[in-house]
């Protein structure tokens, strides 16, 4: 019976990757930076709304084909965000209940898209989520799925239509395929794990492709590139959903990373308007702390007279942060209506060079 479900479990979820068309790669081609595009893959189209659908996929067949989930057992896991929204999907889709550990203060939108996919929100006073998470997995019988120690390994990233590979198949047939830096953010350390791996693992295809991760304010993964030293922690969050940790998890993986960038995040903030002159587009903070660094990046070419494509991601839409990132109150709260950082952006969009 156990054998016939899981059987049954991964057919389900293979098809459902069947039925999600590959994300789309837009080039962005600005007038200032000649012979640097920029490539935006635009991960928000997933059916839930972001890159973390990926993520959950990966996660659900991890556990599956390990013999973690069975039939009727419940799924946890520790996140307020985007991965419980897609990891709802996906157990609504095998018919397992989930729940999501999440701080009481997790706003009301992030709550709703959750338990629209039917899932259940647990709601604790602390910061321990991941106690919290393990806890209630024991209390319920269930699977803690944790996110950040197995996202590095869920994915297989040799290949098998991952991130990486989608990237690269993609720019075959551009006029330079061979991508100068990929930039993403470092949240659980999956993606950029996956990609950084993919790119020794194709070096033929990948010659010259270097990986560059940005991390925000209020995030240990910066620190713990240089440092190397795994007990660093904080005391408050990142404003930056998604992306930015309190501590080192287990999934980031610094070896496979060629540099790392810290982005202030009044500067990831002013990105998201830049990028809606740009695309026309609102995204969530994470495209915004991307976008800076591949601007910076490219500066940095443009000045040294090198080029070739830039990769970045666009991680979700902004339609999930309306009472944050494009709320007034909220960003006055938090400090981060700077106009002045907004302008020195669009200068470096209008004049290709660097203002620090």
């Amino acid at each position: 019976m156990h054998a016939a479900w899981t059987r049954l479990a991964v057919q389900t979820l293979e098809a459902e990757a069947h039925r999600s068309a590959d994300t789309h790669l837009i080039r962005l081609d600005l007038p200032a930076f000649p012979g640097i595009p920029l490539y935006l893959k635009d991960e928000s189209v997933h059916p839930t709304g972001s890159l973390k659908h990926r993520l959950a996929r990966s996660l659900f067949l991890y556990a599956i084909c390990n013999g973690w989930l069975e039939e009727g057992r419940p799924v946890i896991e520790a996140s307020s965000g985007s991965t419980a929204i897609s990891e709802a999907y996906f157990a609504r889709l095998l018919n397992l209940p989930f729940f999501a550990v999440m701080p009481r203060s997790t706003s009301r939108d992030k709550v709703a898209q959750i338990e629209f996919f039917g899932g259940h929100c647990h709601f604790i006073d602390d910061t321990d989520v991941y106690g919290a998470a393990q806890r209630l997995a024991s209390e319920l019988g269930g699977h803690y799925m944790d996110q950040f120690t197995y996202a590095e390994r869920a994915t297989d990233w040799r290949g098998n239509n991952n991130i990486a590979e989608s990237i690269f198949r993609q720019m075959q047939r551009e006029p330079d395929p061979s991508p100068r830096w990929i930039v993403v953010p470092a949240g659980t350390g999956g993606t950029s794990a996956t990609i950084g791996r993919y790119i020794r693992y194709r070096a033929t295809q990948a010659d010259r492709t270097q990986l560059a991760v940005v991390d925000p304010e209020h995030s240990v993964f910066y620190d713990y590139y240089y440092s190397r030293d795994p007990n660093l922690q904080l005391s408050r969050g990142s404003r930056i959903e998604g992306i930015g940790r309190p501590r080192v998890e287990p999934s980031f993986i610094p070896g496979v990373i060629d540099r790392m960038l810290r982005i202030p995040d009044a500067a990831s903030i002013a990105a998201l308007r830049l990028l809606e002159t740009l695309l026309g587009r609102c995204c969530g903070g994470s495209t915004g702390t991307n976008l800076v660094g591949a601007l910076q990046l490219m500066s940095e070419m443009n000045s040294q007279g090198e080029r070739g494509p830039v990769v970045t991601l666009i991680c979700d839409g902004g339609e999930r942060y309306k009472g944050s990132y494009y709320d007034t109150t909220w960003l006055a709260r938090e400090g981060l209506q700077q106009p002045d950082v907004l302008s020195r952006l669009e200068s470096v969009v209008r004049d290709g060079r660097w203002i620090d």
